[in-house]
């Protein structure tokens, strides 16, 4: 869980943030949360972020992956495609996340690919389809951040 490893940004959201100096994979990362749980960002754009989450260590007590588990990585992924279509400017905050659970899932890994479905000035949605390893559906889940303004001091305004 504690491996270092590359998330693929676009070139140009690359070249943004490091001139204003921000170090994108940990402004972009899962978070204390997201590492505990073993969340990995394998892709980052404002078109597509993909994630993977193993399922052991994040079940509920009949050993099938907790639906929060699958709410963590899908808040992760849609979180960070809004920031991306945000921008630099922009700090998304998560307003209102729906999962709808399909199937259990016991083992490996789980992937989550987060697409916008409606990306705006002030709110993003992002609908997030999580599949096990024979890529059957798992969860889908949409969330919607609100795009608020950065402040002077790097804080949501």
């Amino acid at each position: 869980m504690g491996e270092q490893h590359s998330v693929k940004f676009p070139q140009e959201v690359i070249d943004e943030y490091a001139a204003l100096g921000i170090d994108l994979p940990a402004l972009f990362s899962a978070g204390d949360l997201g590492v505990r749980m073993g969340v990995q960002i394998v892709e980052a754009s404002a078109d597509r972020v993909v994630g993977t989450m193993p399922v052991e260590g994040n079940t509920q007590p009949y050993g099938l992956l907790h639906g929060g588990a699958s709410a963590v990585l899908a808040e992760t992924l849609g979180s960070v495609g809004s920031m991306l279509h945000g921008g630099s400017g922009k700090l998304a905050v998560g307003v209102d996340l729906n999962c709808t659970h399909h199937r259990g899932a016991r083992s490996g890994l789980v992937t989550g690919v987060a697409t916008p479905v409606h990306r705006g000035r002030s709110t993003a949605t992002y609908e997030i389809v999580i599949t096990d390893e024979q890529d059957k559906r798992v969860c889908t889940a949409r969330l919607t951040c609100l795009l608020r303004d950065v402040e002077p001091n790097g804080t949501a305004g």
